[in-house]
């Protein structure tokens, strides 16, 4: 079963980069990538896999040793829950660049390899975000509401 999840787990969540990345401007898009809910179903298998093992968990991420994650992930389940996290928190991590890339008209072109810096090595690609959105000013009337959280 873990395997299945493993590979479950990037199929769930591949369709919306594909639509951020490959059809950007579609209008089904924003109203899809606009819901924070497209990261449930990989939420949904990391807690399959996490809350069964929340005994090895729990003391492997309150009091975390070097040996002790190593040990925790060193296991298929543990490597798979990790991916589901990675992939959770990288999908929800590339909707709001997305989100805030459109608000800011920064440039389909320029946003494609970001998402796909992101989804491949997530921190990277919200580094490369953080840094090419400092070129593109929100416009005024973004700027006088309050932000969104998600």
């Amino acid at each position: 079963m873990t395997a299945a999840l493993f590979t479950l787990t990037f199929a769930l969540a591949a369709p919306f980069w594909a639509l951020m990345i490959l059809l950007p401007r579609w209008s089904w898009t924003t109203r899809i990538i606009t819901s924070p809910l497209i990261v449930l179903p990989v939420l949904v298998i990391y807690a399959l896999l996490v809350l069964p093992a929340a005994g090895d968990v729990l003391p492997a991420v309150l009091s975390p040793t070097l040996s002790g994650v190593r040990d925790l992930f060193g296991t298929a389940d543990g490597a798979a829950a990790v991916w589901a996290h990675m992939i959770a928190f990288d999908l929800f991590v590339g909707r709001w660049t997305w989100l805030d890339s459109r608000e800011r008209g920064v440039p389909a072109l320029v946003m494609a390899p970001v998402l796909v810096l992101t989804l491949l090595l997530g921190p990277l690609g919200l580094a490369a975000y953080l840094g090419f959105r400092t070129r593109w000013e929100r416009p005024a009337v973004a700027r006088l509401q309050p932000q969104r959280l998600g």
